[in-house]
């Protein structure tokens, strides 16, 4: 008798198992997985846990880019809807090395804390220029839904000089005119990375190695500035989410010359770094430009099955 209840406090005072891996978005098994081997899962009691039930969670939607085509205008928008939690910063995770070799537990640690039924979103507009990062996304999560934002591929290399050229600014350092990058010998400069970064044929093909067209949601950059509502409607539309952002959360600013935002009542804009004046281009240059990117263009709209106005 005495034997039987020493095993009955045995039995009691076991220490009972906890799941060290809390759930994580869909595909869970696979994701799950891939957490599993980088250590990268928090008890949901733990550093990754929030008092009020929010946790950190990998991302269901990324936006892909592309640099200068108006990300961050996107996430601003898309985060005056309840359901989505948006990460602050670019994370660079799939394009630079030191961070990617950190693993998916690194990652997850640069996530904001939402609730089970927030949409995670991250953004880093190199994604969609950087050779590897496809495959990489895939890896993680290939059922993830994909964002990207795209601009007349001639107002987004000078959309992109005029970034470098204020950063250079700002640190008193000197910086060439743009006809001296954009020309060579009489002709367009080929190495000049701005023109391969608006190359949206080419960058595409890549993605659609790995990515099914329906999984990529393409945003008109240049619709997004004129009246952007209608885009963010279809935006809603392809996450799934259900239609909470509304025209009144718009409204155009006369002395900055672009929409800003209203939510709950406060107004906001976006920095002033962005929608700055474009250096005066010779006209025959922009030609030269508008002439390169002709061909380009054409088989980007044959590629994804719809044409945009761009010159």
């Amino acid at each position: 008798m005495t034997l039987l209840l020493l095993g009955a406090v045995l039995l009691v005072a076991q220490p009972q198992l906890v799941p060290s891996h809390p759930a994580v978005p869909s595909p869970g098994s696979r994701q799950q997985e891939l957490l599993r081997n980088v250590g990268g899962l928090q008890e949901d009691t733990g550093e990754g846990a929030a008092v009020n039930g929010s946790k950190q969670q990998l991302p269901q939607t990324i936006i892909i880019g592309v640099r200068k085509g108006g990300t961050r205008a996107l996430l601003e928008m898309l985060s005056l809807h309840p359901d989505v939690a948006a990460a602050e910063n670019e994370v660079h995770f799939f394009d630079w090395e030191e961070h990617y070799s950190q693993g998916l537990g690194w990652y997850l640690t640069q996530m904001p804390f939402s609730s089970p039924n927030q949409l995670t979103v991250e953004k880093t507009p190199a994604y969609f220029t950087s050779p590897k990062v496809p495959e990489r996304i895939h890896s993680m999560n290939p059922a993830i839904r994909l964002l990207l934002i795209l601009r007349d591929p001639s107002e987004r290399v000078l959309s992109d000089y005029t970034q470098v050229l204020y950063n250079h600014l700002q640190k008193r350092k000197p910086y060439p005119p743009i006809e001296d990058l954009l020309v060579r010998d009489g002709r367009l400069n080929m190495d000049y990375k701005a023109l391969n970064r608006s190359l949206y044929h080419a960058h595409m093909m890549n993605w659609l190695r790995f990515f099914p067209l329906g999984h990529i949601h393409i945003v008109d950059g240049d619709r997004l500035i004129r009246d952007p509502f209608p885009e963010i409607q279809k935006v809603e539309r392809f996450l799934k989410l259900s239609p909470q952002i509304n025209a009144s959360n718009f409204y155009f600013n006369k002395t900055k010359g672009f929409y800003c935002l209203r939510d709950s009542g406060k107004d906001r804009c976006l920095h002033e770094s962005k929608g700055r004046a474009h250096p005066q281009v010779d006209p025959k240059l922009l030609d030269k430009l508008h002439e390169y990117f002709h061909e380009p263009n054409k088989k980007f709209f044959e590629l994804v099955g719809r044409t945009f106005d761009w010159h």
